[in-house]
């Protein structure tokens, strides 16, 4: 039904070639591509990096709760404009999560300063996302939570490939988590990777991927080992080998990827200038390099977005919103308040999503551009 879709994958006969190699190989977990796949990815992020891949985001995320552990009693702050999953982790690690705004109407992202205004005597972990794809400001963050003695958890869903100062985002924290879900700029369908530069806290999340064993089935099966341990409770966060196939496939395609989406995000904002709608982080510093994930717009005051999406969507374009607020959500209405969160609340009601991924085509944008301008 859709003319332009939000996302494409961006796959070739290289994935389900990759695919069909590990199911003629008859071993269908934890083997030889996922060892491959989280080496690689360690050496794409450089910097002594440790990485465990796992079954999806929020499982990397949840892990980093429990390998901090995280509990009842403690504060996490977090994005108020982000996903769902950064306050289910919390949540049900039983610690609160508590908000923090966007910097400013153009830097969508927490700042320092705005984390600082959360910070409590109960606050264990801080949790940052990098919008959209660009990056926070990982040196000042960084410093703050040094100076305070608060884990940083890196949320990189948005962000393989984006970097500060040379420095790649998933590198700064004590921990990082990816996503690797069918929209990202690197797609396995369901799947996410942990990263970290601390060798303690990267044991800790390998046993809590997979049930506090001391070896793998790989292990016994090609014997080199006869038995196992389990030296604490874990659970099972497991990646299989077909997803991480396909993962070493995209990680080739990532940074080409990423360069095609800046070219596209930056058509995108060439079409607005002087519309009355903004595209964020127009001010980003030089050495700040985006991934360019997604093209979030901010429609101008007053805008019926519900009228704007059905009418795209009449003309075949897909759109989406990122994101709806907590204080909308059952679960959390009743302890995050938009009060939380200023920035975030206006930009929550005018925020629009629209197409990005590398196969789209200057036409595709300018056709989605155009179509937005004539209901401006």
């Amino acid at each position: 039904m859709w003319k332009i879709q939000l996302f494409k994958l961006n796959f070739d006969h290289r994935e389900p070639e990759a695919v069909r190699q590990v199911l003629e190989g008859g071993w269908l977990t934890m083997g030889d591509r996922i060892a491959g796949f989280e080496e690689a990815f360690a050496g794409f992020l450089g910097s002594d990096s440790h990485c465990t891949a796992v079954a999806n985001g929020t499982a990397a995320l949840h892990l980093a709760m429990l390998a901090l552990e995280i509990g009842p009693g403690d504060e996490v702050v977090i994005p108020a404009l982000t996903f769902v999953a950064d306050a289910n982790v919390v949540a049900l690690s039983g610690a609160r999560p508590v908000l923090a705004d966007c910097g400013s109407p153009d830097n969508w992202n927490v700042t320092a300063d705005s984390i600082a205004q959360k910070i409590s005597d109960k606050t264990k972990a801080v949790v940052v996302v990098h919008y959209a794809g660009f990056p926070c400001d990982m040196p000042a963050i960084v410093e703050l939570c040094r100076d305070r003695g608060i884990h940083l958890v890196e949320d990189v869903a948005h962000a393989p490939g984006a970097s500060v100062a040379g420095r790649p985002c998933g590198t700064w924290g004590d921990i990082a988590c990816f996503s690797f879900f069918t929209n990202k700029n690197l797609s396995i369908g369901e799947g996410g990777m942990v990263a970290t530069c601390n060798p303690a806290l990267h044991q800790q999340i390998r046993y809590l991927r997979s049930h506090g064993m001391t070896t793998l089935t790989l292990d016994r099966h090609k014997g080199r080992a006869i038995t196992y341990d389990v030296v604490q409770p874990g659970l099972n966060y497991r990646m299989d080998e077909m997803r991480a196939a396909i993962g070493l496939v995209q990680l080739e395609k990532l940074p080409a990827g990423n360069a095609r989406r800046k070219q596209l995000f930056d058509r995108y904002r060439a079409a607005f200038v002087g519309s009355g709608i903004l595209m964020p982080f127009a001010n980003l510093p030089a050495d700040y390099h985006s991934a360019y994930h997604i093209a979030p717009v901010l429609l101008p005051v007053g805008s019926n977005r519900a009228a704007i999406i059905e009418s795209l969507k009449s003309q075949g374009i897909q759109t989406s919103i990122h994101y709806p607020p907590f204080w909308g959500f059952s679960a959390y209405g009743d302890r995050l308040s938009q009060e939380d969160a200023p920035i975030v609340a206006e930009i929550a009601t005018r925020e629009l999503t629209l197409p990005l991924y590398p196969t789209m085509t200057d036409m595709d944008v300018d056709f989605v551009a155009a179509s937005l301008l004539s209901l401006n």
